[in-house]
């Protein structure tokens, strides 16, 4: 047995079309179908309506060109 997640098309008509691994062999399967009630097109678009998220931002100015950001540097022997 196999688990696959992968997204499927449905048609008016109710007809499903997915697209498999190639190590699937042709022929006739028994499948499990779970459907989520929304489709992915009312998903995409209820993300799209959300704002941005506003991040805040400190302006440090700029560092100094000697700066070191090493371990050794920034703590020393009491830092280990």
């Amino acid at each position: 047995m196999k688990s696959i997640e992968t997204i499927a098309t449905v048609t008016k008509d109710g007809k499903i079309t997915a697209q498999l691994p190639l190590d699937i062999p042709e022929g006739e399967h028994q499948v499990v179908i779970v459907i989520d009630e929304k489709p992915l097109a009312e998903k995409a678009e209820s993300k799209e309506k959300r704002p941005p998220l506003n991040f805040p931002v400190d302006n440090y100015g700029y560092w100094r060109e000697n700066l070191s950001l090493r371990r050794e540097d920034m703590y020393g022997d009491w830092g280990r």
